[in-house]
């Protein structure tokens, strides 16, 4: 396993700001991200009529499990903004259509044999099951709401009016995520995600600065936490960007107008380690926080009693969902991104081969079997980035991160490498846009 090194076309960062300066067009679009990103946060301060917002902060703020929600929607949720979902109904729907794909054969082949329009198609469906679970969401949360006496005027007006709020504020983040994904830099849903968790860092950390200033015995654990924090950072650009490489080498074949022979150099085919980047750790956080919101829906105290035990997010139970759950999408993913029989087929197709493996089902068994261990690794690293530094928290007594702290790390890096390498592929394909027009 390897870093994966820069290019040989990849521009420093001074060459980078140079164009940046120069590049109207990649200025238009980070200018356009950063207005939709400010657009989606002013939404979250927008609040929903008729909801008594001081009580009902108050009670977000004492209550660690929709704490843990309340932190991926950017604080929307104890400030009851028309975003208070957030982003979360358009994740929980991809999740269920991913899982869906593989089981239907009329899914499967959208995606893999009807190309652009397929891939479309999917992402259609995908809109509309965001657009009933957000219905499904921002009515049970409408209805907790009025149980729970937070609603200033309790009635069925009350109920409609605070669902369609909810639900026209989720559809529309749903939007700014697809506009950022077509004319912005980077993944929209990854994006909403960093933003909301980054504007929670601030109050996260003060919290920490005035637990420590309260006592005095906590700065101890206060700089074993920072550091174990730094350590995770360095890790997770290492496996974020760890890379097996496996050589590929290329028949002979005639090239020129004499039909000359020529030997191909040796290429690599790189394999990641962590192949579905941070969207294990994404899928995995909001699987986990669904028990959390039927428990909020539901208004039972039994029901909520037993979430608070046992699936709150210093609990054992929740930990090990935790790492099941991060290993199931991990394979999950590494197989959405690369299909060891099409690479296999595609290999063989080209005249390409590995060395010491025979082209067909040899080749894709070797792949299949490659992927297999750089995801066990990748999962496990995952696992521990989520679990060691909870733990710490529990160990050093300091708890201000609810938990969080590694998850928002991952998330946070994660989105961040992968936003700087769109910005630096897009930049070098302007580069090779001017060449090609100079000439």
């Amino acid at each position: 396993m390897t870093a994966t090194p820069r290019g040989p076309g990849a521009p420093s960062t001074q060459q980078l700001f140079s164009q940046l300066a120069q590049s109207s067009n990649l200025r238009g679009r980070i200018f356009f991200t950063f207005f939709l990103l400010t657009l989606a946060r002013l939404g979250i301060f927008i609040p929903l009529p008729g909801v008594d917002q001081a009580r009902f902060s108050s009670f977000v703020a004492n209550n660690p499990v929709v704490g843990f929600f309340d932190i991926f929607t950017g604080r929307g949720l104890s400030s009851l903004g028309v975003f208070a979902l957030g982003i979360l109904p358009y994740i929980n729907a991809s999740i269920i259509m991913q899982l869906l794909v593989p089981v239907f054969p009329k899914l499967e082949a959208l995606q893999k044999d009807e190309g652009e329009q397929g891939r479309r198609q999917i992402a259609q469906y995908t809109r509309f099951l965001a657009l009933g679970w957000a219905i499904l969401q921002g009515g049970g949360l409408a209805l907790y709401i009025q149980s729970s006496g937070f609603a200033v005027a309790p009635g069925p007006f009350f109920v409609i009016q605070t669902t369609l709020a909810l639900v026209a504020g989720g559809i529309f983040v749903m939007w700014i995520g697809e506009l950022l994904t077509e004319k912005g830099i980077g993944n929209g849903a990854s994006l909403l995600i960093f933003l909301s968790i980054a504007s929670s860092l601030p109050k996260v950390l003060g919290n920490t600065v005035a637990l420590v200033q309260k006592d005095n015995s906590l700065l101890v654990g206060a700089v074993i936490l920072a550091l174990v924090f730094v350590g995770m950072i360095v890790g997770i650009v290492f496996v974020q960007e760890g890379t097996r490489r496996i050589p590929i080498l290329s028949a002979k074949r005639q090239v020129g107008p004499r039909g000359t022979m020529n030997q191909q150099g040796t290429s690599y085919l790189p394999l990641r380690v962590n192949q579905g980047g941070v969207m294990p750790i994404i899928f995995a956080s909001s699987l986990l926080i669904l028990p959390a919101t039927l428990a909020t829906y539901a208004n039972q105290p039994a029901l909520s009693s037993f979430v608070n035990t046992y699936l709150s997010p210093t609990s054992w139970l929740h930990t090990v969902f935790y790492l099941v759950l991060i290993l199931f999408f991990s394979y999950f993913y590494s197989t959405l991104v690369i299909n060891p029989e099409d690479l296999a087929k595609n290999l063989k197709r080209m005249g390409s081969s590995i060395p010491g493996v025979r082209p067909g089902k040899a080749t894709s068994d070797y792949v299949a079997k490659v992927m297999g261990r750089l995801t066990l690794i990748g999962a496990v690293f995952l696992g521990v980035v989520a679990v060691v530094p909870t733990a710490i928290e529990q160990a050093t007594r300091i708890s201000t991160f609810n938990g969080l702290g590694a998850t928002s790390l991952l998330i946070l890096v994660g989105v961040a490498i992968d936003t700087a390498k769109q910005v630096q592929t897009y930049m070098i394909s302007q580069r090779y846009e001017g060449m090609v027009k100079k000439k």
